[in-house]
C-alpha cells in the first residue's frame, strides 16, 4: 500500500533566503565573536526556517558565512550551489550596501528591476537581508551600516543554463525569490523570467517582440524577422501569462512562433500549453478544416489521426492549409487578452524550422 501512496514534493528556499540567513550569522558574529549555527531567519510570509553553516569564517573585521541551498524537489539550476555572504561594518549612517562577489551577475540593460550597474541581488532578498540586519543590530544596540557582499562560487557557469545573459545580467546569477520559498515545479522562475523579458523589450524600445514556445520556433522567427536577443521572449508553456503581462505592459508587435501541436491547442482556447493541462483537439481540428473548405473524407482522417503531427501530415498530402487555419485561431484567442495597443501574428513551424503556417497567410 505504501509504494503506491506518493510523497509530498519536498519545499526548498531561495537563493535570498540563503544569503538573508548568511548575512544574518554573519553580523551575529562580527557583534559579538560567534556563529549561531544553525542561523534561523523570518521569511516575508511569517516561516522561521533554519540554515545550517557550510562554512564560517571571521577576521580582520570581516566575517564569511557559506550556506548550501537546498532547492527541494524542484529542478533549480541552483539546488546545491554555496551562496556565500562576506559582511564587513562600515561608516554610521551609510546603511546596507550590496556588492556582486564571484559568481553573481550585473545589471547592464534598463527595463529590470534593479539599476543598470547594480548587483543582480533582487529588491526581495534585499529586504530580507536588510531585514534580518536590523534585527541583529537592534538586539545589540546597534546600526545596521553593513557591507554586503553575496557570491556563488560557479555561478558564471551556471548563469548559461538560465535566460539572464538575455536580461542583460552579466557575469553571474540573480539572488532571487519574492517568499523565500521554493515550491516545486511551481515554474514561478520561469514565469518571472518572461515578465523581466518583457520589460527589458519595452525598456529597450523594441516594437516588434516574439515570443517562441521552443528553441526551434524562436530561431526560425528570429531570423525570419532579423530580430535583435532583446526582442526574444522564451515563453514556453505560459502563453497565457505572457499574453497578460504584455495586456498590462503593452508591446506595439508581438508575434507567437511555436509548433503545430502547441499553437492548435492555443487556437482552441488553451492559454497553458503544457502536454498536463490538455491535449490537442482532434475534434477541433477537423471541423476547422470542414469550415475552411476540406472536404469530409479530409476532416474524417483529421479526427481519427493518431496524433496532431499526423493530422499535420495528412493535410499536407491533401495540400490543404490546415496550419494557416490554426494560426489564424490562434491569433484570435490571443487577441482576446491582450490590448487594442498591440498587433498580433501567428507562426507554425515543423520541427525542423520550416514555415508550415501563418496567421497572415
Amino acid at each position: 500500500m505504501a509504494d503506491t501512496l506518493k510523497s509530498p514534493l519536498k519545499r526548498g528556499w531561495t537563493t535570498g533566503a540563503c544569503a538573508a540567513a548568511a548575512a544574518r550569522a554573519g553580523y551575529t558574529a562580527l557583534l559579538d565573536g560567534t556563529f549561531p549555527d544553525p542561523v534561523t531567519i523570518t521569511l516575508p510570509g511569517g516561516q522561521m526556517p533554519s540554515f545550517a553553516l557550510a562554512r564560517h569564517a571571521l577576521s580582520s573585521g570581516v566575517a564569511e558565512v557559506g550556506i548550501v541551498k537546498d532547492a527541494g524537489d524542484d529542478p533549480d539550476v541552483t539546488h546545491g550551489a554555496l551562496v556565500v555572504v562576506r559582511v564587513r561594518r562600515t561608516d554610521a549612517g551609510k546603511g546596507v550596501t550590496f556588492r556582486a562577489g564571484e559568481g553573481v551577475g550585473t545589471v547592464t540593460r534598463e527595463g529590470l528591476e534593479l539599476a543598470v550597474g547594480e548587483p543582480a541581488i533582487n529588491p526581495v532578498p534585499r529586504r530580507m537581508i536588510a531585514g534580518e540586519l536590523a534585527d541583529v543590530a537592534a538586539r545589540f544596540a546597534t546600526s545596521a551600516d553593513v557591507d554586503v557582499e553575496v557570491s556563488i562560487p560557479g555561478g558564471e557557469e551556471l548563469a548559461t543554463r538560465t535566460l539572464n545573459g538575455r536580461l542583460g545580467i552579466v557575469g553571474g546569477l540573480s539572488i532571487l525569490g519574492t517568499t523565500g520559498v521554493v515550491i516545486p515545479f511551481s515554474c514561478s522562475a520561469w514565469i518571472h523570467s518572461i515578465h523581466r523579458s518583457i520589460d527589458v523589450a519595452r525598456a529597450a524600445g523594441v516594437v516588434h517582440a516574439a515570443a517562441s514556445t521552443g528553441s526551434t520556433s524562436e530561431r526560425s522567427v528570429r531570423s525570419l524577422y532579423d530580430l535583435p536577443e532583446e526582442a526574444l521572449i522564451d515563453m514556453g508553456d505560459f502563453v497565457g501569462g505572457t499574453l497578460k503581462y504584455i495586456r498590462r505592459h503593452p508591446l506595439p508587435r508581438l508575434t507567437i512562433a511555436g509548433g503545430f501541436a502547441k499553437l492548435s491547442k492555443l487556437g482552441a482556447g488553451l492559454l497553458d500549453l503544457h502536454s498536463k493541462r490538455g491535449s490537442v483537439d482532434l475534434e477541433w481540428l477537423s471541423s476547422r478544416a470542414l469550415d475552411g473548405g476540406g472536404s469530409a473524407e479530409l476532416a474524417r482522417a483529421i479526427r481519427t489521426a493518431e496524433t496532431a503531427g499526423r493530422a499535420l501530415q495528412i493535410s499536407k498530402a491533401a495540400r490543404f492549409p490546415i496550419a494557416d487555419l490554426v494560426a489564424r485561431a490562434a491569433r484570435e484567442t490571443a487577441l482576446e487578452h491582450v490590448s487594442e495597443e498591440t498587433d498580433v501574428d501567428v507562426l507554425i513551424f515543423d520541427r525542423n524550422g520550416a514555415l508550415v503556417g501563418r496567421s497572415d497567410a
